[in-house]
């Protein structure tokens, strides 16, 4: 039985596995909040562009749908 415990104590796969795991999770949090981030910085940029845009000149490609 002593062995047992000798062999679990030495043994660190569990350990690296959930710190492999956690890491993983960091990673992909951070990644999601930078591809929000980005996706709200074009769309600003985008709304921005269309607005000048329309102030400017008539454009198709900006300019609101029509209703109906």
């Amino acid at each position: 039985m002593n062995n047992v415990f000798k062999r679990f104590a030495a043994e660190d796969n569990g350990a690296a596995m959930v710190e492999y795991s956690i890491l993983i999770g960091i990673i992909a949090a951070a990644t999601i909040l930078v591809i929000i981030g980005v996706g709200t910085w074009v769309t600003g940029s985008f709304t921005g562009l269309c607005t000048g845009l329309i102030a400017t000149a008539t454009n198709a490609a900006c300019a609101p749908a029509a209703a109906g």
